[in-house]
């Protein structure tokens, strides 16, 4: 868990402590509120000590219990600020994939310049429905989350409508392991590979891709995506990560651009990609 983030919770844990030793009919003890509250003593402190996520319902009922309503706004508040940049898998995938791209488009669409590295997945924007419909089932399972795969599928093809729009730009890298991991059938990987060779070419698509023999200077770590300079988007196991401050957005562009010195484009990406389909068909 970063840092910043720890910080803010510990800050919102110190708040609500602050409501509880200033409520209008005296000072509340810990066991008092969660009794209050309905709740296991154990939360209060947890809460109180920034070692657990309060959700917004724990908020609100808060504020109610320690005599300060009027306060439910600035504690959601703090809440929304600190978990825009960490966004946990399990409350964003709790209605299934389909609202998480969504919001993804919307973020997208804002977007004059996308910057992304992938290493071990076709970057979304690129995908056929089939590939996407594979990653997002395997996302479902190791989440145990709502199937709403076709649904989902069809928001991130909508998204690719950007490709399409004039003075925009997508600069991908990809990493060759990518092309060649198979979390789908071979067959729908063929196809994959065919469309990823097809957008070399666009003038709103500038596709490098790093050979599995390339020399690194970084290691091929997390993909991430960075919009316009303003906003980077990462994935972890546990969450996505939204950064927006200027140092981490100057840091994941420096990352992407060290990436890049071991790409190759044009006729040189394409030659890497037919050797991976190549691969696939000798099976």
């Amino acid at each position: 868990m970063s840092t910043d983030y720890q910080q803010a919770r510990e800050a919102l844990g110190t708040r609500l402590r602050e409501l509880r030793l200033s409520a209008p009919g005296g000072r509340l003890t810990g066991p008092r509120l969660a009794q209050r509250l309905g709740w296991p003593h154990s939360k209060i402190y947890k809460l109180e000590g920034g070692r657990q996520t309060a959700t917004p319902d724990d908020l609100r009922d808060w504020a109610d219990a320690t005599g300060h309503p009027n306060l439910t706004g600035e504690l959601l508040a703090r809440l929304k600020g600190f978990e825009s940049h960490i966004r946990s898998w399990r409350r964003q995938l709790g209605a299934g994939h389909r609202p998480v791209q969504d919001t993804w488009n919307g973020a997208v669409d804002q977007a004059r310049l996308i910057h992304v590295w992938e290493e071990s997945v076709i970057p979304g924007m690129l995908q056929t429905a089939d590939y996407a419909r594979a990653v997002f089932l395997r996302y479902a399972d190791l989440h145990g989350t709502t199937r709403d795969t076709d649904a989902a599928m069809r928001s991130r093809m909508e998204r690719q409508t950007w490709l399409y729009q004039g003075g925009r730009l997508l600069r991908a890298l990809v990493w060759e392991a990518a092309l060649r991991a198979l979390l789908c059938p071979p067959q729908v990987l063929v196809a994959q590979l065919d469309r990823l060779a097809g957008t070399i070419g666009m003038d709103t698509v500038e596709l490098g891709v790093v050979p599995l023999g390339a020399s690194l200077r970084v290691p091929a770590a997390n993909g991430f995506w960075i919009l316009d300079e303003r906003l980077v988007a990462t994935e972890d196991w546990h969450a996505e990560l939204w950064l927006d401050d200027a140092a981490n957005i100057a840091l994941y562009l420096r990352t992407w651009k060290t990436l890049e010195e071991s790409a190759v484009y044009g006729v040189d990406a394409q030659n890497v990609i037919h050797g991976a389909r190549r691969a696939l068909t000798a099976r």
